[in-house]
């Protein structure tokens, strides 16, 4: 059997001015990509892997035209090159929203469709937070998707995708999509599966699996910060029977459907200078602070210094601010060196929104891995000790802070920009806040711009009826 693997894996805030360019994903190719710990699963008996392209990114903008189009046609030249095949696997996000382009996820998988032909058998992953369609259902036979956030099942995920697939060019009998749109689109903060409804909703998917004709059950909560038709929640289901798939994508739907009232924020959550009140007057530590509108991992530009200027006005000592995207301020510090004191403009280089906050520094830190573009600054103004990176990025490992000689633990109140805390700072958070601030992921969603969202969608719209259609896979109704 001869398998193919690839895909484009990003989730991309519409309401971000800052467009993704090339230089912004990590790109596997080839047989980087089969040697990646990322894909280290792919290793089953009788199976050739035809490792082709896959990019992933940290969420952010759209994805500019120039960018997507040159990994697609990459990726199609590749498949092209390694034809025939049995099967391929797509390893996705679902969240992505490129400059012209109406379902960027449905273009890329009916592409790859059109190469492969009719025969082969297609499995997509996805996040949890993607968004889908009827385009993307049509072309696929077998989907799956996380079911935690904070997403822990990655792996877990991935390989459940490429096993149905396996198991299903070992079989010779083809699985089916079926899928129900459900109009609700809370955020993933409101959504974690730590918390309920969500964590009972995502217990109940498991039990689904194990009836007959069944294979994997998934609810999609979808990705509230694009503004595109297809934003929105569902059920999918990946199954051998079509009667036992649509009544599983009814009841799935019907049951986030009538949560819906239910999802509330899992932290203690209210405005930033709520949030810092409590800080300040925390006998325990260390509090962790979610700067939530400016979460790269959410899509967030993560150059906004708005929590900082709150903290000195504050006069707060103790804070750690992990961390503030500004290449101009990183590229000052290395040009001054380790123990300078020098000016800086911190934050507002990427998104005009907001305003940089000027302080005078001494650079405490410097972190050159050799790639420009990766290096840090850590830099102490006052009672505050500011990460500085020249590109988008989270922290939300422990090794992100002490490769930089700091430790989360140890401080008064760690500031990160996030919404629900990452599974390695969320045990030692004490307690674990969440400042609604601003930025292209805001949690004031009702308040969204919606030019293009299909309406009515709950919590947009409340006073409106909703009973689950499935709806089957064009490939399946044959």
């Amino acid at each position: 059997m001869r398998i193919a693997v690839g895909g484009i894996h990003t989730e991309c805030s519409t309401y971000s001015p800052v467009l993704m360019a090339v230089d912004d994903f990590r790109v596997l190719r080839a047989a980087d990509l089969l040697a990646s710990d990322y894909f280290s699963f792919l290793d089953a008996e009788g199976v050739e892997h035809l490792p082709l392209l896959h990019a992933r990114a940290v969420p952010g903008g759209p994805v500019s035209a120039v960018a997507y189009e040159a990994f697609k046609a990459e990726f199609l030249d590749r498949l092209k090159a390694v034809l025939p095949v049995d099967g391929l696997y797509l390893a996705m996000h679902g969240a992505m929203n490129v400059e012209g382009i109406e379902d960027a996820e449905g273009d890329w998988i009916a592409a790859a469709r059109s190469v492969v032909g009719p025969d082969c058998v297609v499995a997509a992953s996805y996040d949890l937070h993607g968004n889908v369609s009827q385009k993307i259902v049509d072309q696929l036979d077998i989907f799956a998707a996380y079911r935690t956030a904070p997403h822990i099942d990655v792996r877990d995920t991935m390989i459940r995708a490429w096993s149905m697939l396996v198991d299903a060019l070992r079989s010779g009998r083809r699985p089916g999509v079926a899928w129900a749109p459900v109009p609700v689109l809370w955020p993933g903060e409101r959504t974690s599966t730590e918390d309920e409804p969500a964590r009972s909703l995502y217990k109940a998917l498991p039990d689904i699996d194990r009836r007959a004709g069944i294979l994997d059950a998934n609810l999609m909560i979808g990705y509230v910060w694009a503004d595109e038709p297809r934003a929105g929640a569902c059920a999918v289901v990946t199954a051998t029977d079509r009667q036992t798939a649509a009544r599983a994508v009814e009841e799935i739907a019907a049951s986030y459907w009538n949560a819906r009232e239910n999802f509330v924020f899992g932290p203690v959550t209210g405005p930033l200078e709520q949030m810092l009140e409590l800080a300040e007057e925390a006998s325990t530590a260390p509090v962790i602070l979610a700067d939530s509108a400016d979460n790269p991992t959410g899509g967030g530009v993560g150059d906004r210094a708005d929590v900082l200027k709150a903290l000195l006005e504050r006069r707060f000592d103790g804070a750690l601010l992990a961390g503030i995207t500004d290449r101009p301020a990183v590229e000052a510090c290395f040009a001054a060196g380790k123990s300078a004191r020098i000016g800086l403009d911190i934050g507002a280089t990427l998104d005009p929104s907001s305003s940089p906050v000027q302080v005078e520094a001494e650079v405490v830190f410097l972190d050159d891995p050799g790639a420009f573009d990766e290096r840090q600054a850590v830099v102490r103004t006052g009672g505050i000790t500011v990460v500085l990176a020249a590109r988008r990025r989270p922290y939300h490992n422990i090794a992100d802070f002490t490769r930089l000689g700091l430790d989360p633990k140890s401080v008064r109140m760690l500031v990160v920009k996030s919404g629900y805390l990452s599974p390695e700072l969320a045990p030692i958070a004490n307690p674990n806040l969440m400042a609604l601030t601003e930025g292209v992921v805001n949690q004031d969603i009702e308040a969204l711009v919606s030019n293009r969202r299909i309406r009515p969608v709950f919590p947009f719209d409340r006073d409106f009826a909703y009973t689950p259609q499935a709806r089957l896979s064009a490939r399946w109704k044959d």
